[in-house]
């Protein structure tokens, strides 16, 4: 992560300027020298990679989408060369550049999980993959990923992974579910309901046909975990570091007193407004937003750590809104 004074740590608690986060990077190979560079259109991507590298099939599959994100980078590696050779060496040298979601064009298996590894340590960034078998869907979910999406797509020459991050990843965090969506370019499989039971079971998801709709069969991560509620997770974290940072930079002194303490509070509490604003954060049945923030006194400090100019007495909890995924409808015909 960036230089910062700021750690905002969330615990997820179950049942219970601001940062997008919806930028996707490609990791690729290509001779030479690693680097890292943004695309804005398909055209510009064409001119370093060409139609038939992999990397330009992702970035093409990411542009198709109707809600697409206004640009995207690719970094590339090179297996022969030094010092960025492999995928992981490529996506630890630019992890803190500005991109959220990962994909990956040219990794192998097992370098995809040393993908996933590295990206689940972080505990902050996505990383999207494609499996294509059950064998290969295994290898993540034994795993047990919090921070990956295992998107099952067998379809030779479909990138149903990128496809998803151009679709769902720059929409407003906490505005959609990543379960209903319909994606360009991507061809529905056939698969009965048993066998799509499988594939969730394996923390997977699917691209399938319901009602007639191609549509994303889940939102999942490979834990089981919503897609949605880690993508608001880390929105709420980095907004918060973000906001406080901010508000450090902005004031000549943020006193160790009632006056600097209101002012965190305040900060924390303008980004959990906002993350309720966006769907983030539950409402109660009186249409208030369900988070709390706590703050203590200057007096309930330990002196040591007024000395040291350390302020650990915020805090704040917040219920998720989730979403409807399923329902069971009873209903009545009268005679």
């Amino acid at each position: 992560m960036p230089l910062q004074d700021v750690s905002v740590k969330i615990d997820l608690v179950k049942p219970v300027g601001l940062v997008g986060l919806g930028k996707p990077l490609i990791l690729a190979e290509k001779a030479g020298d690693s680097s890292i560079k943004t695309y804005s259109e398909i055209d510009a991507v064409k001119a370093d990679f060409p139609v038939t590298t992999e990397a330009y099939k992702k970035a093409a599959a990411i542009f198709a989408q109707e809600n697409r994100p206004a640009n995207l980078a690719i970094a590339t590696y090179d297996p022969a060369g030094v010092p960025a050779n492999t995928a992981v060496d490529a996506v630890s040298k630019y992890y803190d550049q500005d991109w959220f979601f990962l994909v990956t064009a040219d990794a192998e298996l097992s370098d995809q999980l040393a993908v996933a590894d590295y990206i689940e340590s972080k505990k902050f960034k996505m990383y999207a993959t494609r499996t294509v078998d059950t064998e290969s869907r295994n290898a993540f979910k034994t795993k047990d990923y919090d921070y990956v999406i295992d998107f099952y797509h067998p379809t030779e020459g479909e990138h149903a992974e990128a496809a998803l991050i151009g679709e769902a990843g720059s929409q407003m965090v906490g505005s959609i579910t990543w379960k209903f969506k319909t994606l360009k370019g991507i061809t529905p499989i056939d698969v009965p309901a048993d066998e799509l039971a499988l594939i969730h079971n394996d923390g997977a998801i699917a691209y399938v046909t319901k009602a007639g709709i191609p549509q994303t069969s889940e939102g999942i991560v490979a834990s089981g975990e919503y897609i949605d509620v880690m993508h608001g997770k880390s929105w709420i974290k980095t907004n918060i570091e973000t906001s406080i940072q901010k508000a450090f930079a902005d004031n000549g002194k943020v006193s160790f007193d009632a006056r600097g303490i209101a002012l965190l509070d305040g900060s924390v509490t303008t980004v959990l407004q906002q993350g309720f604003k966006q769907g983030i954060i539950a409402i109660d049945g009186d249409n208030n937003p369900l988070y709390t923030v706590t703050t203590k006194a200057r007096e309930e400090m330990p002196a040591a750590e007024r000395a040291q100019r350390i302020y650990n007495g915020l805090s704040f909890s917040f219920e998720l809104a989730g979403a409807i995924h399923e329902a069971n409808i009873k209903g009545q015909i009268a005679a």
